[in-house]
C-alpha cells in the first residue's frame, strides 16, 4: 500500500478544519453535528476521526492554528529591521488571522464563548493570551526606550488597551459586518497622534482687523 505523503494529511487536515469553521458560523458551535462536518467536508466519519476525536477537539485546533499565525507576526515584528508602529502590527495580525482559514467573524466569538465551558480551551487561550502579553510587553518597552512612546505609562497599561482593541475590533466585525482592517489601523493612528495634533482641519485663518 503507498505511503500518504505529510502534504496530503496536512491537506486534508486543513480540508477538515475549514469546513467544520463554516458550520461553526452557521449553525453555532453546539447546534453543528460530527454529521454536519462530514457533509460540509464530503469526508466519511472514519476520514474525519482519523484528525479529530469530537467537535472540542476541531475548535481546540482551530483556536491553536490562529494563536499560532498570531505569534509569527509578532516574532516578525520584533525580528524587522524597522520596529512597525502598534497600528501596523495590530494590522497585520488580523489580517493574517482572516487569511488563515477564511475565518467568518462570528466563529471567533463563538470560541471566546466557549472557553466558559471547555476548560482545555480556556487553558489555550490562557496560555496564548500570556504569550502575547509578553510579546506586546517587549515591543512597548522597546518603544519607550527609543522615545517612541511616552514612559511614564506602564508598558502593562499599553498592551491591555492593545489586546483589547484587537478584540473588540473582531467583535465588530461579527456583529455588523467584515470591516476592513485599515479602520483599525487608522483609528489607532489617530488616537495616539491626539497630544501632537496641530491645528483643527477646518479652522480657517483668521481675517486682519481693520
Amino acid at each position: 500500500m503507498a505511503r500518504v505523503s505529510p502534504e496530503h494529511l496536512e491537506a486534508r487536515r486543513r480540508q477538515i478544519l475549514r469546513g467544520a469553521a463554516q458550520c461553526f458560523a452557521r449553525n453555532g458551535f453546539h447546534g453543528t453535528s460530527m454529521q454536519d462536518v462530514f457533509k460540509e467536508t464530503g469526508l466519511s466519519a472514519g476520514a474525519v476521526y482519523r484528525y479529530f476525536p469530537s467537535k472540542e477537539a476541531i475548535i481546540v485546533a482551530l483556536a491553536k492554528e490562529v494563536l499560532a499565525v498570531i505569534g509569527d507576526a509578532f516574532d516578525d515584528a520584533l525580528t524587522a529591521e524597522r520596529l512597525p508602529g502598534p497600528a501596523e502590527i495590530l494590522g497585520d495580525v488580523l489580517r493574517r488571522v482572516d487569511a488563515l482559514l477564511l475565518f467568518p467573524p462570528p466563529l471567533v466569538v463563538q470560541v471566546w464563548a466557549e472557553t466558559f465551558r471547555s476548560e482545555e480551551l480556556a487553558a489555550v487561550l490562557r496560555d496564548a493570551i500570556g504569550t502575547l502579553h509578553g510579546r506586546w510587553t517587549r515591543i512597548v518597552e522597546d518603544y519607550q526606550r527609543r522615545g517612541l512612546m511616552r514612559r511614564d505609562v506602564p508598558p502593562e497599561h499599553v498592551v491591555r488597551v492593545l489586546l483589547a482593541c484587537a478584540q473588540g475590533f473582531l467583535v465588530q466585525r461579527a456583529l455588523f459586518g467584515a470591516l476592513d482592517f485599515d479602520v483599525l489601523r487608522d483609528g489607532l493612528r489617530g488616537l495616539m497622534s491626539f497630544e501632537d495634533a496641530g491645528p483643527p482641519r477646518d479652522s480657517a485663518v483668521p481675517a486682519e482687523a481693520g
